[in-house]
């Protein structure tokens, strides 16, 4: 629930905007849902109000609007613009939302044709059409063109703006030229040095560039990347480097993904060795791995967690790399495992796989997302389970899922060489640890197995999509994070090739298995 709300609080006013809307009402008690990760309560809100008030062209824009920042009903986004245009012809500034929009939906041409004419009948608008049309471009996968439309400008020596620089900075660093997106992003800093999202990119370039002591105090100065209304201990002071940690009484919480808090939670017993007394709030699937991989700290969930005093400060788990002196990469902890297994887990999941080795757990899509970002970025990172399995099959190996979620059920209609699906009996990621425990090697889309595979040393190919996260770099094979890591990259839209690629690979490598044969052996 939103913070000081009750359901019944929020009923009212959820049929007091149905009654009588405001597009300021909409947007704010929306904002107040999505923000609480209520996504489908906020779409359900927006949809009902707009479908109670169809020819309210004001409050139309406002739904368009919070619909495209927290959703990918880029449908009815279209339907929306495509309706306001026809009453409002004169308002030409909606066509760079509709091309926008239409670009983000997959409709590409169209999109790319109301820009066209942008460009050709409303020159005032040639900026803002720039800076919509490269965004479009990037979040659709189309990088390499969102380089050449802005370079074409550049070289043009049309006016520069901030939103510019910082898309130009984004598009190379999406492009693996990260070293030369950082002059771009610091020009666009020069111009507005308090641009939150400027900020974030050039953090994002230095990180992947290896230059960790410059962009860590950009990437402190973001907001949650998760809003959070809720937490009663975001109050309290936030964790800094340098600050002395004897006898500190520390909260850690997980900001975002589950692979982030995988990746960075090595950094725990360097705090705990200085005298902090630590504990963290992290999902439930995620309690028992870490209370056994670190018995010192306290481990809790956000629901079991009652606001309490006597605590000193907090840091999101993101932040501790950072906090514990990462400057670069040679400053990264590589020695793994650093998480472990419950023998008992192991015995119990194995007993359940076919005694045929090298065994080989596959995940071929992240978690489910919601938020109009989210679900572009996993659209690049993700395959599913038929495209992965053809191009790695047949192989002569026991292949075993973990996949979780709804892209489980893609296993229902492959036909092809089985694989054994035991995640039913999978609880929690130490029922998952313990399950990769068994196997000779992982092969993920970059999602938390990837990070889960590597904490435990085991051997793992990581598919990365081809504008991969900062932690991977730009380009090689390896990863200072994970020594049994070998990383296959994309180098177009589309993760066909470099599929076919790692599924000659693990032929080969299948083929000359032995026990104990690494990820790059």
């Amino acid at each position: 629930m939103p913070k000081g709300m009750t359901v019944e609080g929020l009923w009212e006013a959820r049929q007091a905007l149905l009654q009588n809307p405001t597009p300021e009402g909409l947007k704010s008690l929306a904002t107040l849902i999505f923000d609480v990760q209520q996504y489908v309560a906020g779409e359900r809100l927006v949809l009902d109000v707009i479908a109670a008030h169809q020819d309210n062209l004001p409050l139309l824009l406002a739904a368009a609007d919070v619909l495209a920042t927290y959703t990918m009903r880029y449908d009815i986004i279209v339907a929306i613009l495509g309706k306001v245009l026809i009453a409002l012809p004169h308002m030409a500034q909606l066509k760079v939302f509709l091309a926008t929009a239409l670009v983000t939906k997959g409709d590409v041409a169209a999109g790319l044709r109301i820009f066209a004419e942008i460009m050709q009948r409303h020159p005032e608008l040639h900026q803002d059409a720039c800076e919509h049309l490269v965004v479009a471009l990037l979040d659709a996968g189309y990088a390499q063109e969102g380089f050449m439309v802005l370079d074409a400008w550049f070289r043009d020596k049309k006016p520069v703006t901030t939103a510019l620089l910082n898309n130009m900075g984004c598009v190379l660093q999406r492009l693996n030229r990260s070293e030369e997106a950082l002059g771009w992003y610091r020009k666009a800093l020069e111009a507005d040095p308090h641009n939150a999202s400027t900020g974030m990119g050039y953090a994002v370039a230095l990180f992947k560039t290896g230059h960790f002591k410059e962009g860590a105090p950009y990437y402190f100065a973001r907001a949650g990347l998760v809003q959070d209304t809720v937490s009663w201990y975001l109050s309290l002071p936030r964790l800094q480097k340098g600050d002395p940690l004897q006898g500190r009484n520390l909260i850690f919480y997980q900001e975002q993904g589950l692979g982030d808090t995988l990746q960075f939670i090595r950094y725990l017993p360097m705090v705990v060795a200085q005298g902090a007394r630590v504990t963290l709030v992290v999902p439930t699937t995620l309690t028992r791995l870490l209370s056994l991989a670190f018995p010192q700290v306290r481990v809790v969930t956000e629901q079991a967690f009652a606001p309490q005093d006597g605590y000193d400060a907090i840091l999101p788990i993101p932040d501790l790399p950072f906090v514990m002196g990462l400057e670069t990469l040679a400053d990264i902890p590589a020695q793994v495992p650093y998480l472990g297994t419950v023998p008992a887990d192991c015995a119990r999941l194995a007993e359940l796989l076919p005694a045929r080795r090298p065994r080989i757990g596959l995940v071929w899509s992240g978690g489910r997302r919601t938020k109009a970002m989210d679900v572009l970025t996993d659209q690049r990172r993700s395959t599913t389970a038929g495209q992965m399995l053809a191009a790695i099959t047949p192989v002569d190996a026991t292949l075993v899922n973990l996949q979780l979620g709804p892209r489980r059920e893609d296993l229902a209609t492959w036909h092809g060489q089985p694989v054994c699906d035991v995640m039913d009996h999978a609880h929690d990621m130490a029922d998952t640890a313990a399950l990769i425990e068994n196997l000779d090697l992982v092969i993920s889309v970059d999602t938390s197995v990837v990070h889960l595979a590597g904490a435990l040393g085991k051997p793992v190919w990581l598919l990365s999509r081809w504008d991969g996260c900062w932690r991977w770099g730009d380009t090689g094979e390896t990863s200072p994070w994970y020594p049994t890591m070998r990383i296959f990259r994309a180098q177009e839209r589309t993760l066909g090739p470099v599929l076919e690629q790692m599924g000659a690979a693990l032929r080969t490598w299948a083929a000359t298995w032995q026990p104990g044969k690494g990820a790059l052996d």
